[in-house]
């Protein structure tokens, strides 16, 4: 009844039954602790990503703050420069009355009071100004540079030199704390 190929076995159906039983046995529990450790690794890796993208939002979030801060810093220090930037530019028409009063002055011939009396007050306004960050451009004979000047017309130069040079000063041009508040009006040679 036994073929030769059970007996050349030498083992017994029963037996053989048990140890596939007992592989199927031991891969059903080593598959399903393959799963948990999977699933327990799982978290571990989403609480590793979750605790990341958090710290990127966390440094992303300091980092637009402190550039808040330096932009708001800047943008304070600036508003302090330039604070009395309107009333200055209200004054600068009387600077300009005075300019022309001291040409007016230096063509007549017997007003000696008024003409020292008209420069003290022109040299007291010039020097409060000034310390207030004011200063005069200078751009007789410059190079016209559209950043300061404003040309009001243009005339045939004198000379080769004076090709694309400023030759006259109708009004005089003004920075504030080193920004431009007024440019010069001027006459350029072509």
């Amino acid at each position: 009844m036994f073929s030769k190929k059970k007996k050349d076995n030498n083992e017994d159906p029963i037996v053989e039954n048990k140890t596939e039983e007992q592989v199927t046995e031991q891969t059903a529990d080593e598959t399903a602790s393959a799963e948990t450790e999977t699933i327990e690794l799982s978290a571990e890796d989403k609480l590793k990503e979750e605790n990341a993208a958090l710290n990127d939002k966390y440094l992303r979030l300091f980092a637009e703050f402190d550039n808040y801060k330096r932009r708001t810093q800047k943008e304070r220090q600036e508003l302090l420069q330039t604070a009395g930037k309107d009333v200055i530019i209200s004054l600068l028409p009387v600077l300009d009355d005075f300019d022309r009063a001291n040409k007016a002055i230096e063509s007549a011939t017997d007003i000696n009071p008024i003409r020292e009396g008209i420069s003290l007050v022109h040299n007291k306004l010039k020097s409060v100004l000034g310390q207030k960050g004011l200063k005069e451009m200078e751009s007789v004979n410059t190079a016209f540079d559209t950043d300061n000047h404003e040309a009001i017309t243009k005339i045939p130069a004198p000379n080769e030199e004076l090709k694309g040079k400023v030759i006259d000063e109708l009004e005089k041009g003004y920075t504030l704390n080193d920004k431009v508040i007024r440019f010069a009006k001027v006459v350029v040679g072509s």
